[in-house]
């Protein structure tokens, strides 16, 4: 009901409650009584003139009229009760500047309530000008108009003058009043509870006018005035009691009430003003807010303001129709690209799916032809399409022209008369197309045809990145010492070449470690036993796959319909079927799900489809020009730049502007595309790969059995199709042992130094398709904000990754022989090298004959046993083929120095593309990578080294750097005995936490000790520098919190500060509290509470964990503890977790206001229906996708897959996921901040730097540098109001440019997160300075 009264009555119920306001506001009187008038002038008009004059578009027309002249009825009832309710109350009284407060009847019936005899309902009043006194009504209501009213009296009317019974007799037992007539001050009787009372109103005129300029918000007030109704009404009676009372001036005795309720009646008064006032204040700060955001949105940019809806919803069938014509485009189907574009013009409804882009597809195919008249035609139906032609257009047909010689120069003409017409300069052409083959010099030829002297200009002034943390790197270079390569020129070309042939092939081949074991004949016979059956398979599947793309190929279907038959043609059949064959090697034998496996067939579909194209495109020799002449700048035996790798190339590439693009325009295939491909691929596999029953066993009948199966399973109680070899199959590969692994070629690591980034779409591989920025599979929000990025915002982002994949790196042979010796072996789970599967535990077989004497019970057991020895021995499988890949990689790089090309995450952290080996692997890939430059320890190298070996092993953590050093040095003697027999000696290092790099480091360590000169020994070893727990520095840093960063070594000091030390030792005062109180769950931990139980969910609060999630974490660690009693684990990690956060809500005061400041501003935002962006100090772009799933059926021939969606922009967002996530997002954005702007100076000062996340790597002379550029970038990056910035930035984003209807029917929310954002949390008096002298903020 109260819906529907705000949506018919929103003028009458803004004035009436502004009234009410009015009683306890005394500075709003003479405005409250205007609104009154118009109270009165509104009700005494007949529901349906509301209705017609106000909202009658809100009502459907189709609705019953009698019912809505009812239900409309029942809603006067209700207000005319109400109003009747507040007159009966108070009523004004109002001489100039003076209002008399006046106690009406106790029948609540006033001259001005419209319910006297002589003034019936729908009849206009009298209502007194301003300067008259409103004189009270006469006594009781008449019997013909009390008889009317309680005819029609409802159920709502009567609850109503309950409630006002039930208020009126509450207050007046407060306040001591009895319902006894008195008399006046004149003689005459007054009803009970009656005075008379006049205040001035000259105290409120200043607040009064500060209202009345709040013109802006008047309309917006009363609608949140509105919403507010049963709460205002409701405190209408007690607002009315908090008049204070005196004497009444007169002959009569004046009434008399108690000191103490005059005082507290004074006191409400007070506090009401007060509230009337803060409450003017919000609004001018509102008003204020506004004025500023119009200020913005005037110079904003449209993209900032709104975003393109249309865009949004058509964008994921517009890449499935783009995608599809370059399918058919590349495999030479152009009839069946035609029909497919002229099926979905001809059709209105599936007209508007097209743009421009899908258009000038079709145009590029006919300008390679020269067909004009087909140009012609295209150009028309743009023109029906209502779209207007681009740069791409122009560009096809100025191309076309250029290929037919017979073309006239008058129609040249008309073309670039129609560009300019257009707004589209001829330069453009030349440096916003994307040009393949010889299309550039075409469009140069038919230009010279009618302008000889035409030169395209290229634009090659550099721009810099506007960011000031990044001023001084970009334009002071003097003193620049960019690092070169230990190669020559010529070397790197060599490399480059051997590069580009991997990535050509598309896969690679290499040795497994396992081929190390002696082969024997049952193992000889395994292998060619398999490769029989692969030969086998090869040519069943190559027939299926013909058969199929017949049957595709000759399907009736509709012409607007998506086929699979064009993305079966792009490859040979060949390369199909080795894709195919290549996953039935790496599938599991407990199998793998059927989305997950289609989509690695897809993909590798795709890969090798995009570097198909750029061979096609002959971008090939262009780009192996361009980087030959790059290698200059990296090489050591070249002349010295004074220009980043970025710099180089754009230059380069500028310089040979002609012939094809080196960026493509290719679009990566939408995720239901690459799925559909697999699931295809994949069923092919099902029912062709097959195989003798006997092929094992000959006591079996042979018969041909399939080698997959498609079978169904649970997982989190959804039913997924599952893919699972046969055993059969399983058995033969196991006991093969294969000595080759097949692997895609971005999975291993570069040859040569990685293609620097030059803008978000290009950089990183030579051929392979790469993306700058990982987004879920399908989601295109993160490249449409890079997209709309001015180049030189993401500059600073670009080098920083450059920086990190320029890097080069080389294996650790030795103890690479000694991890390969025991995984060969039998593995060490206590070293983290996993087992064979010959040491997994067996499963459980039992007879039916047997378990029929098995109890229920005994039954569940059995069943549980075989489920755990099944999930035992999967796990073990994937772990030993996890290291099985990463071992062998690097044995087959050993003899190499190599790269890892990086790309980022949404948040803008880094992370090395090669996905199984690389330096932010475990413990065994870290320690086998050293740096392939090497540089001397210098004179304190050596220390670095050892106080790096005292932090691996986990111990001396509340040291400093002198005791880290002394312990290093009294241990001496084990260092040694590890690095000289590590398997047979001492075993020191196998006790570390971190146990390889503690072997590798010992090994280093040893060779310099035992060198002529330690500090001439040319060390290629990383030491790292670690933050203390680097979410809280940032979030300490932002509240410039002083405890905080005590706690978290922002402030120097003599030892470090472990905050997790700290947290536990709170929590073990917490429950030594508790245990003396006789809490049992407190006393059973005593002795139990560690710095490991608490340590992981310390450092993950600060990532937006929950209590639920923190419980699970505090439950692993307590499981762990042998002697704990486990029937207590789950109470204890209960009750440990409550205390934990306890303990970091005293610790850290300022980080928890700025983590629930950014919580509730997520939780507006995408309340409102937005999802939350921001711009990092850099000036990266960062979206959160986290959107409300939605489910995609896949109708594939084998199965049919539902798809849960998470990233679809057209779904709202997912409120929970937005405003959990945002504070840990917003950290690591910050973090990946720090750690880029370090890349950066470490740059420029000559450094190797590598990081992983908040570990910084670096050679061990050149940790002192490291450090302090580390430290002064952090001050510089907190120096900047970053929290004011992102302020800024939100309240731009989502409260500006909204229309005023969006405001006026949610101002509440659009108010609150208005007055949220623009508060920002206050910060302390922490001096940041004070970072640059601290020792162990990163150590």
């Amino acid at each position: 009901m109260s819906l529907l009264r705000l949506c018919t009555f929103p003028k009458c119920l803004s004035g009436r409650i502004l009234l009410e306001i009015s009683v306890r506001r005394v500075p709003y009187v003479d405005h409250c009584l205007t609104i009154r008038n118009n109270i009165e002038r509104h009700i005494s008009e007949p529901p349906w003139t509301s209705q017609r004059r106000h909202f009658s578009a809100l009502i459907p027309k189709k609705e019953d009229g009698k019912k809505r002249v009812w239900e409309q009825s029942q809603l006067l009832d209700v207000l005319k009760a109400r109003i009747q309710q507040l007159q009966s109350d108070v009523i004004v009284d109002v001489q100039h500047e003076k209002v008399q407060f006046v106690k009406a009847s106790k029948s609540g019936i006033g001259a001005s309530s419209g319910n006297s005899p002589k003034n019936v309902f729908g009849e206009r009043t009298e209502v007194p000008k301003a300067g008259q006194t409103i004189s009270k009504g006469g006594g009781q209501t008449g019997k013909g108009e009390g008889k009317d009213a309680s005819a029609s009296k409802s159920r709502w009317m009567e609850k109503l003058s309950q409630e006002k019974k039930t208020k009126t007799k509450k207050l007046k037992q407060k306040l001591g009043l009895e319902d006894k007539p008195v008399k006046s001050s004149k003689g005459k009787l007054m009803l009970p509870g009656t005075s008379h009372k006049t205040i001035s109103t000259k105290a409120g005129i200043k607040t009064a006018s500060t209202v009345k300029k709040s013109k802006t918000l008047k309309n917006q007030e009363h609608t949140m005035a509105a919403s507010k109704h049963e709460h205002t009404m409701a405190a209408a009676p007690v607002a009315a009691a908090n008049v204070p009372i005196r004497k009444a001036k007169g002959k009569g005795k004046a009434s008399k009430e108690p000191a103490p309720e005059l005082s507290e009646a004074r006191n409400r008064a007070e506090e009401m003003e007060r509230k009337a006032e803060a409450k003017a204040q919000e609004l001018a700060e509102v008003e204020e807010l506004e004025r500023k955001l119009n200020q913005w949105a005037v110079s904003a940019r449209p993209e900032l303001v709104q975003d393109n809806s249309e865009a949004r919803v058509y964008g994921d069938v517009q890449r499935s129709v783009r995608c599809y014509l370059e399918a058919c485009v590349f495999c030479g189907d152009i009839d069946r690209a035609h029909r497919f574009l002229l099926g979905h013009h001809r059709m209105v409804s599936r007209r508007n799916l097209l743009n421009i882009g899908l258009y000038n597809i079709m145009m590029r195919v006919w300008a390679k032809k020269g067909s004009l008249n087909q140009i012609g035609r295209m150009f028309i139906l743009i023109e029906e399409a209502g779209l207007k032609p681009n740069l791409g257009s122009y560009c096809a047909a100025l191309e076309c022209m250029g290929r037919n010689p017979d073309c006239s120069p008058h129609v040249i003409n008309r073309v670039l008369r129609q560009m300019e017409e257009d707004g589209l300069p001829v330069d453009e052409l030349f440096s916003h197309c994307v040009f393949r083959q010889d299309e550039r010099d075409m469009v140069l030829r038919a230009i010279h045809t009618v302008q000889p002297d035409f030169q395209s200009s290229i634009n090659t002034i550099l721009q810099t990145c506007s960011s000031p943390l990044v001023k001084d790197f970009y334009t002071e270079r003097a003193d620049a010492k960019y690092p070169k390569m230990a190669f020559s020129l010529e070397e790197l070309q060599e490399r480059f070449s051997r590069q580009l042939s991997i990535e050509q092939a598309s896969t690679i081949t290499i040795h497994s470690v396992e081929a190390m074991k002696p082969v024997t004949s049952h193992m000889a016979k395994m292998r060619d036993l398999l490769a029989v059956q692969r030969l086998v398979w090869h040519k069943a599947l190559v027939g299926a796959l013909r058969e199929g793309k017949i049957i595709l190929a000759s399907s009736t279907q509709k012409a607007v319909r998506l086929s699979l038959y064009p993305y079966l043609c792009l490859l040979d059949e060949k390369d199909y079927v080795d894709i195919m064959i290549q996953s039935l090697s790496n599938l599991p034998p407990s199998g793998e799900s059927l989305h997950i496996l289609a989509k690695e067939l897809g993909n590798r579909v795709h890969n090798m489809f995009c570097i198909r194209m750029k061979g096609h495109n002959q971008m090939v020799d262009k780009l192996s020009h361009i980087y030959n002449e790059y290698a200059e700048l990296l090489a050591k035996d070249s002349k010295e730049f004074d220009v980043l790798p970025r710099e180089r190339w754009w230059k380069l590439e500028a310089e040979h502007s002609s012939g094809p693009s080196l960026l493509g325009d290719e679009t990566h295939w939408p995720h239901m595309v690459v799925v559909e491909l697999g699931t295809y691929l994949v069923d092919l596999m099902v029912k062709h790969m097959k195989v003798n029953s006997d092929i094992l066993n000959s006591a079996y009948d042979r018969k041909l059995i399939p080698v997959l199966y498609h079978m169904y399973t649970f997982r989190s109680n959804k039913q997924v199709g599952f893919i699972k070899p046969h055993p059969i199959l399983t058995q033969m590969q196991q006991d093969a042992m294969d000595t080759t692994l097949t692997f895609d070629s971005y999975v291993m690591p570069m040859l040569c130094p990685p293609v620097p980034w030059t803008s978000a779409k290009f950089g990183a591989y030579l051929l392979t398709p790469t993306k700058m920025m990982r987004a879920v599979e399908g989601a295109n929000q993160h490249e449409i904000l890079l997209e709309k990025c001015q180049d030189a915002d993401l500059h600073a982002v670009l080098d920083s990754l450059n920086q990190l994949g320029n890097a080069a790196w080389r294996i650790n042979q030795p103890l690479l022989d000694i991890i390969i010796s025991i995984f060969n072996d039998k593995g060490s789970e206590k070293l983290d090298v996993p087992p064979p599967n010959s040491e997994a535990p067996k499963i459980p077989r039992y007879n039916q004959q047997d378990s029929a004497t098995f109890t229920s019970a005994e039954k569940a057991h059995l069943k549980r046993e075989v489920v755990n020895a099944k999930k035992k021995c999967s796990e073990m499988h994937s772990l030993r083929m996890d290291a099985l890949y990463k071992l062998s990689i690097a044995n087959h790089m050993r003899d190499e120095v190599f790269w890892f090309p990086h790309n980022m995450d949404f948040r803008g952290r880094t992370y090395p593309c090669p996905p199984y080996f690389n330096h932010l692997g475990s413990d065994v890939t870290r320690a086998v990578l050293v740096f392939a430059e090497g540089k001397p320890l210098g004179p304190g190298g050596l220390e670095w080294l050892k106080i790096h070996l005292v932090n691996l092993t986990g111990l001396k953590k509340r040291s400093s750097l002198a005791g880290r050093l002394e312990y290093a040095n009294s241990i001496m003697d084990d260092i040694l005995d590890s690095a000289d027999n590590p398997l047979i000696g001492k075993k020191w290092w196998q006790n570390a936490d971190e146990p390889w790099q503690t072997l590798a480091c010992c090994m280093e360590i040893a060779n310099a000790v035992r060198s002529p000169d330690p500090t001439h020994f040319i060390s290629h070893f990383p030491v790292h520098q670690d933050g203390s727990c680097n979410g809280l520095q940032h979030y300490a840093a932002l509240g410039r919190d002083v405890i905080g960063a005590t706690s978290v070594n922002l402030i120097p000091c003599e030892v470090p500060q472990d905050v997790y030390s700290g947290v536990a030792q709170q929590v073990e005062e917490f429950r030594v509290r508790d245990a003396e109180k006789g809490l049992k769950i407190a006393q059973v931990l005593e002795g139990f509470i560690s710095r490991k139980v608490v340590k992981q969910t310390v450092m993950t609060v600060v990532y937006g964990v929950t209590r639920y999630g923190g419980r699970l974490q505090i439950e692993k660690r307590l499981k762990e503890i042998d002697d704990f009693p486990k029937e207590y684990v789950w109470d204890a990690s209960h009750y440990l977790v409550h205390q934990v956060f306890s303990s970091l809500k005293e610790m850290f005061t300022g980080t928890r206001e700025i983590q629930d400041w950014l919580t509730e501003s997520a939780r507006l935002i995408s309340k409102s229906g937005s999802t939350v962006e921001w711009v990092t100090p850099l000036g990266l772009p960062i979206i959160q996708p986290y959107h409300r799933s939605r489910t995609q059926m896949l109708k594939a021939t084998i199965q049919y897959l539902s798809l849960q969606i998470t990233h679809d922009s057209k779904e709202r967002p997912d409120t929970v996921k937005q405003k959990n996530a945002f504070p840990p997002n917003f950290i690591h954005s910050l973090d990946s901040t720090h750690m880029m702007l370090t890349a950066l100076y470490c740059y420029s000062a000559g450094l190797t730097f590598v990081s992983v996340h908040d570990c910084f790597w670096t050679h061990a002379i050149t940790v002192d540098t490291m450090n302090k550029v580390c430290r002064e970038q952090f001050v510089a990056l907190h120096s900047q109001p970053i929290l004011q910035e992102l302020s800024n930035f939100l309240l731009k984003k989502y409260c500006s440019g909204l229309q005023s209807e969006v405001k006026s029917k949610k101002f509440l929310e659009y108010r609150r997160m208005l007055l949220l954002l623009a508060k920002v949390p206050q910060t302390g008096n922490f001096d940041l300075q004070r970072v640059k002298e601290s020792t162990y903020f990163f150590s």
